[in-house]
């Protein structure tokens, strides 16, 4: 495919998984078709009608045997040691394979077994990754900026001179706190070394103070918002430094309700990145329950907004109204409280009500997460 697009003079592709993502989305089925997509069967949905081999290696030799494709690169092992011996394997021939990949997964064979350890939120007990160390390359800071998140955390973000690292051009990389930045000994103009934290986050990892020009200049935390001008504070036994304005703060405003509105918490379909920016920058929401005051006529109005799409939208938060419990605490983005931690106070309480009146002594007595309180 990228020797496709290069004869034809478009954009090469660097990430595989965002690619067929992409691919996949498109309105035009057609043009869908025309990409060479291909995938590897590694697991079962639903099954009905067909005797379930009793292993995960059974299924997948079955699923192979049926002319489903099925990687080849696969192996029983007993114990630690052939687990860590298949896993030095892979990596001698890891650059020949005709995909990336930034591990090996182990995973507990017995389907029975699978069953009883289950999962963790939406991780299995029974499947564990041992990563491969992640590529590094030399690049230069030549900013630093502020991203304020949606629970107001401060995080400092690099801007970096752009470096290709692990198939993808980085250009920025977090920073996490000040405290990171002091011990990397960090200054603006400083040669770093960069890599993506589990191929995924790109991340300073290194500075080389032999490098550093006589330009460099120190980096200070800012001690009020950059988006709203609220004060800076940092919470008794915290690293982070966390904007005190809460929904008053633009930044956490739209955050709050990219979260309110996603595909874990109340699905709103059509509420996007684009929607929310609009929304809160003409001052039209200030809180998630103003998305449920939204007309047809004030989002039609909006920039690129139709009325069949700003009815769609409409429709859809209709559609949010009827939600679980569990959902709608964890659409809230109360600190500390995901998916796993939102299911404990749905079944506990079992209604909103019985939340609002409870104690914060019958939430923790109860072995809900102690940073509740």
């Amino acid at each position: 495919e990228e020797l496709r697009q290069r004869e034809k003079g478009d954009k090469v592709f660097v990430n595989p998984r965002n690619a067929a993502a992409g691919f996949l989305r498109q309105l035009d089925t057609h043009a869908t078709a025309t990409r060479p997509l291909s995938f590897y069967a590694y697991g079962l949905g639903e099954v009905v009608g067909w005797a379930v081999p009793q292993t995960h290696s059974g299924v997948l030799d079955a699923l192979a045997a049926l002319g489903v494709p099925v990687s080849t690169e696969r192996r029983c092992a007993a114990g630690a040691e052939e687990l860590v011996e298949y896993h030095r394997a892979i990596a001698t021939h890891r650059d020949s394979l005709p995909f990336d990949i930034d591990g090996v997964v182990y995973k507990v064979d017995r389907l029975d077994l699978q069953r009883e350890l289950g999962f963790v939120s939406r991780e299995p007990r029974w499947a564990v990754a041992h990563k491969y160390p992640p590529q590094e390359e030399l690049t230069q800071v030549t900013g630093i900026d502020i991203q304020v998140g949606r629970t107001g955390k401060i995080t400092p973000v690099a801007r970096l001179t752009p470096v290709f690292v692990g198939g993808v051009t980085v250009s920025n990389a977090t920073l996490h706190n000040e405290d990171y930045i002091r011990t990397l000994g960090l200054m603006i103009g400083d040669s770093v070394i960069v890599r993506r934290a589990g191929d995924v986050i790109p991340q300073i990892v290194a500075v080389l103070p032999e490098r550093r020009p006589a330009r460099a200049k120190p980096f200070s935390m800012p001690t009020r918002c950059p988006v709203c001008g609220s004060s800076v504070a940092r919470e008794e036994g915290e690293k982070d430094l966390r904007c005190t304005g809460g929904l008053y703060c633009p930044a956490q405003r739209k955050q709050a309700l990219l979260h309110f509105a996603g595909r874990r918490a109340l699905d709103i379909e059509g509420l996007g990145d684009r929607l929310v920016e609009q929304l809160v920058d003409a001052g039209i929401v200030h809180t998630p329950a103003d998305l449920f005051k939204l007309g047809l006529d004030s989002l039609a109005a909006l920039d690129r907004m139709a009325d069949k799409s700003a009815t769609n939208v409409l429709a859809a938060l209709e559609r949010a109204r009827n939600t679980t419990l569990e959902r709608f605490i964890y659409a809230l983005g109360i600190r500390h409280v995901g998916e796993s931690t939102a299911r404990d106070l749905a079944r506990h309480f079992g209604q909103l009500d019985r939340i609002l009146d409870a104690s914060v002594d019958e939430a923790v007595h109860n072995r809900l997460d102690p940073r509740l309180a």
